[in-house]
């Protein structure tokens, strides 16, 4: 006489080797993305055999971590240089590949152990750790910039009668890096954990699946659905009007960047900014017009419809899009939850959404150089750039929309038989 016991699904063993693996896989996807958008966007030519470590900057600053820029003129000059940006496309397939190779063993679980998760994230943050310090110890780099060859006659010829011969260089902040790489890697794994309908979690935290994963997972897809829509215009714009290798770069390094402030500008949010000198916001053209010669200028609906009124279609999108989120964030929660329930989780994953847009999308640029202690010397030898949004406006105008949105989405979902409406039946 033998005992038949239920067939389990086999468990995916989750390991050192298979943390190697997804740790792997995130940083060759990131630096994939980099190298061929920074190739495109010209750095391959960059001399000294720089392109190798422009890359591994480009990576650390994707995942959080501080690029360090340095200047020398000599003893008669000085030059200054700064930037704050985040590649936001390299971070976003960084984020997604990582994820993916998370999950991936803790699939067929309905419930873990907290130790048992807090080991298999450690593992994974213990070789992402190792990452971090290679790419941190690889991100250095120095440029030597000739006077005559950015067209300054007269600043050339102060060169050769005083030596000055400028120089530019980047190098990483070791220990900001290991703690924002960490804190990324850290934010990630939650993220994961709170999108993911299937991943398994402690038993303590049940509880709190049915509000919070619904939400998490609406706003993936909203973020997501900007991205793809900007790829589909980045590429009809690259097919009808040239700049085709151009746009690629863009897509490749700053997408995100770019849809995720349309995103907020479309929900009413202002961003202050200015533009001077070389540098400038690759595209649209019309944002380098509003912010280019005044000093802390206003990036809203309205001064940018006074240069391209189709600027007003972001509202209607915003509006389709986040409608669209909220049902199908309805539809994943419990059949008994009220539109108001729906409302108030939409409005809350919505602010702390708009937010994190908010602190990841700041840009700030800047170089100087000055000969004799005379001042800024202008020119395409010094420029400004910064962005940054009215972040507490940006939050209570994200609160507004998600409780518009999350009561409507909810309203729509009610007739429609969505999970927990058979349970439900089932106990009546």
């Amino acid at each position: 006489m033998s005992v038949l016991t239920p067939l389990r699904p086999a468990v995916a063993r989750h390991g050192w080797v298979q943390a190697l693996a997804a740790v792997l896989a995130g940083l060759v996807s990131m630096a994939v993305v980099a190298a061929l958008g920074l190739w495109a966007a010209g750095a391959a030519e960059l001399p000294d055999n720089a392109f190798p470590r422009v890359v591994a900057a480009t990576v650390v600053t994707a995942v959080g971590g501080t690029v360090e820029l340095s200047g020398d003129a000599g003893g008669l000059a000085e030059s200054d240089a700064g930037l704050t940006v985040v590649p936001l496309s390299v971070t976003l397939v960084g984020a997604l590949v990582v994820a993916a190779g998370f999950l991936r063993p803790l699939r067929h679980r309905a419930v873990t152990g907290a130790g048992e998760l807090a080991g298999w994230a450690a593992r994974i943050a213990v070789l992402w750790l190792g990452g971090l310090l290679a790419l941190a110890y690889a991100a250095r780099q120095t440029f030597s910039l000739s006077l005559d060859d950015l067209g300054e006659d007269a600043l050339g010829d102060l060169g050769d009668v005083f030596g000055i011969s400028p120089e530019v260089g980047f190098t990483t902040d070791v220990p900001a890096t290991v703690f924002f790489g960490l804190l990324w890697l850290a934010g990630v794994l939650v993220l994961a954990l709170l999108v993911s309908r299937g991943a398994p979690l402690p038993g303590r935290l049940l509880r709190f699946q049915e509000s919070v994963r619904p939400a998490a997972y609406a706003m993936v897809v909203l973020l997501l659905a900007w991205v793809a829509l900007g790829v589909v215009i980045g590429l009809v714009v690259a097919a009808t009007r040239g700049h085709a290798v151009e746009t690629l770069a863009v897509i490749l390094l700053g997408l995100p960047n770019l849809v995720w402030l349309a995103l907020t500008i479309g929900l009413g949010v202002t961003w202050n900014g200015h533009v001077e000198g070389p540098f400038g916001l690759p595209m649209p053209h019309v944002l380098d017009e509003v912010l280019r010669g005044r000093y802390d200028a206003e990036l809203n609906l309205s001064t940018l419809a006074e240069y391209d009124s189709r600027v007003w279609w972001l509202v209607a999108v915003d509006s389709a899009l986040l409608l669209a989120v909220a049902f199908v964030m309805a539809m994943r929660s419990p059949a008994r939850m009220r539109a108001w329930q729906h409302a108030v989780h939409m409005a809350v994953a919505l602010a702390l959404t708009v937010l994190m847009i908010c602190l990841v999308g700041r840009i700030s640029a800047h170089y100087g150089l000055s000969v004799l202690g005379i001042g800024d010397l202008g020119g395409d030898l010094g420029g400004e750039l910064f962005l940054k949004a009215e972040v507490w406006t940006a939050f209570g105008l994200a609160l507004l929309w998600g409780l518009i949105a999350g009561f409507l989405g909810g309203l729509l979902a009610r007739p429609m038989r969505h999970r927990g409406e058979v349970a439900a039946l089932g106990e009546g």
